[in-house]
């Protein structure tokens, strides 16, 4: 089968890749589409460690194809959305409701695939850019099948995250002020998490002047090419300001524009030993700084949540697929992402 694989040298699209039947607590999932997320992007150029050889992608939807022993909330021909999130769920994290904490979710890489006899590392407990993987069962949420794929596929990463960061981690209410601060895939859903939550004013910050419109479109009362503007539209600060670029600069930045009580929650990945900086007497009138972990989701429940205000019109997935390919157009796809083309670049199968 195909997939998208990494060795520390090269991408590239095999057509010799092999995965194993599900075990125990198992799911096998035909993938119909995957998102290319900056994640992604990140193994490639070193920012995010990772073993190799590797297949890429985590932000997947498609069929379930099989079933391991002990599996009952999913059946085969089921329509599922992916998430990476392979908790335990019985732990003391998981049992608290925070599944992202799961110490079994984290720094545990499989090797479900194979090529030429040789193991193959799964990413992020998900692997997306294949044709079939294998996940655990808690990681495939079944959704109404009149959702299409491309738009389906977003919800396991950028939806769960920006959304996710903006009513689980942070608890945006209704009247807030909310500073995102880079509007790409996470940015974006930010933005309608934002709306969704009631704010009422919603600074968008993004270099590139062309993404207003989206930005606009997705919940932004406001637009900027630079943080230097802020004070202009909410001259005390933001309640909440989300970094979703992740530059140690922009770090410093939200934590600089928040108000009394403000918080900045931190989405963005910079290099594993970057290193911030801010004034500690900034933040002793009751501000915060967060950091957020997969939108400190639960995925059984917020997929499926997500999936249905989709249905309603009122969280938008398909203008976030500005771009399908074949995967066989992966390095297509990978250049149109790393120039900010698109928004949410989507390989289909």
């Amino acid at each position: 089968m195909r997939g998208v694989i990494y060795d520390g040298k090269q991408v590239r699209v095999a057509d010799d890749l092999e995965v194993r039947d599900p075990g125990p607590g198992e799911v096998l999932v035909a993938v119909s589409a995957a998102g290319l997320c900056h994640s992604d992007l990140s193994v490639l150029d070193g920012t995010i460690p990772f073993p190799v050889p590797v297949v890429l992608g985590h932000e997947g939807a498609g069929v379930v194809e099989a079933v391991g022993a002990g599996v009952g909330h999913v059946v085969p021909g089921d329509h599922v959305a992916l998430s990476t999130l392979a908790n335990c769920g019985t732990c003391a994290d998981c049992d608290r409701g925070r599944p992202t904490m799961c110490r079994q979710a984290i720094g545990r890489p499989g090797r479900p695939f194979s090529r030429d006899g040789r193991p193959v590392y799964q990413f992020a407990a998900n692997s997306a850019f294949a044709e079939r993987t294998v996940v655990k069962a808690v990681q495939a949420v079944r959704i109404p099948k009149d959702i299409p794929m491309p738009s389906a596929a977003l919800i396991g990463c950028g939806v769960l995250t920006g959304l996710g960061a903006v009513l689980n981690r942070a608890r945006v209410d209704r009247g807030d002020s909310v500073l995102v601060i880079g509007t790409g895939g996470i940015g974006l859903n930010v933005l309608q998490g934002a709306r969704i939550a009631g704010a009422l004013r919603i600074v968008a910050v993004d270099a590139n002047p062309e993404k207003e419109a989206m930005a606009r479109r997705f919940g932004a009362t406001d637009f900027l090419t630079s943080t230097e503007g802020v004070r202009d539209v909410l001259p005390t600060g933001a309640d909440h300001a989300f970094e979703c670029v992740g530059r140690v600069e922009l770090i410093r930045a939200a934590i600089d524009l928040l108000d009394r009580h403000g918080q900045a929650i931190l989405l963005g990945v910079p290099p594993a030993t970057a290193e911030a900086s801010f004034k500690v007497s900034s933040l002793f009138l009751d501000k915060a700084i967060l950091g957020c972990r997969y939108g400190s989701s639960r995925p059984q429940h917020d997929i499926a949540l997500y999936a249905e205000l989709y249905r309603q019109g009122r969280l938008l997935l398909d203008e976030l697929v500005t771009a399908t390919y074949p995967v066989e157009d992966f390095e297509k796809a990978r250049s149109d992402a790393e120039a900010g083309r698109v928004a949410r670049g989507v390989l289909t199968f």
